[in-house]
């Protein structure tokens, strides 16, 4: 708390920085969510793919090949719940040693090197992977819960209707897409963060970085070359039906 009260009074500008730095953070989060509600992207679109998904696994009795996809997104997902606890204990180590680390920065002149700035900066850059770490961990339980899902799901000896087939590929699509959206909110912190690291050398580069770190994000989850070749089999782009989707915009 002290650091951060020596950080107001020391630099009107880092503390500019900062909040300008949350509202890109939190004001594309929000965006996002009202957007996917009446405009295609990334997940409402992907969305659809994973309703289709589970409607062809509601046809098939042996369903090795759902299992051992959903096995391949868990690792995707562990791998980073792994990379994140590495990168927070090498900040919490890096926060131990700031006096060591400034000493050997001293000399570069692009870095600041104050004390209490780089403390801040170090514990914003702890609290971001901690973040991460708990939505990853989260889109693994997520994906757990869909592998037992898929595992429960009926067969086609059970002569289920159509409207129960319906119904049961997207309430797993659904659990499908909540692990999926909060593995995509951890990998959005990696991407924010690198904007981070712009501010141990300045202020006005740390906000810069921030702005164009959420226009690409921007551009990949709704006008991105892959969204439109994900949207190539719903119909006309821009025009397909998202009544299968809207229950994701939230998880985006």
């Amino acid at each position: 708390m002290q650091a951060l009260l020596n950080l107001i009074t020391s630099s009107a500008w880092d503390l500019i920085a900062l909040i300008w730095f949350l509202c890109c953070y939190k004001g594309y989060l929000y965006y996002a969510k009202f957007k996917s509600h009446s405009t295609p992207c990334l997940a409402n679109v992907l969305h659809k793919y994973r309703y289709e998904w589970m409607l062809h696994m509601l046809e098939r009795e042996v369903r090795i090949a759902d299992e051992t996809t959903i096995a391949n997104l868990e690792r995707n997902v562990s791998f980073f719940a792994s990379t994140t606890i590495l990168i927070i204990a090498g900040l919490i180590t890096l926060l131990g040693s700031s006096d060591v680390v400034i000493k050997v920065l001293s000399n570069l002149p692009v870095v600041s090197t104050a004390v209490n700035s780089w403390s801040i900066k170090i514990m914003l850059l702890i609290v971001i992977f901690l973040y991460a770490f708990f939505k990853f961990t989260w889109s693994l339980r997520q994906y757990g819960f869909l592998s037992v899902m898929v595992g429960s799901a009926p067969t086609p000896a059970d002569n289920c209707a159509p409207d129960a087939k319906a119904f049961h590929a997207e309430r797993i699509a659904l659990m499908c897409s909540k692990a999926a959206g909060n593995f995509n909110l951890g990998l959005r912190t990696y991407y924010f963060s690198v904007s981070v690291l712009a501010w141990f050398i300045s202020p006005g580069l740390f906000m810069v970085s921030a702005a164009f770190v959420t226009f690409i994000l921007y551009r990949r989850e709704f006008r991105s070359e892959t969204l439109k070749n994900l949207m190539m089999n719903l119909g006309e782009e821009g025009k397909f039906n998202l009544s299968h989707n809207k229950h994701n915009s939230k998880h985006i």
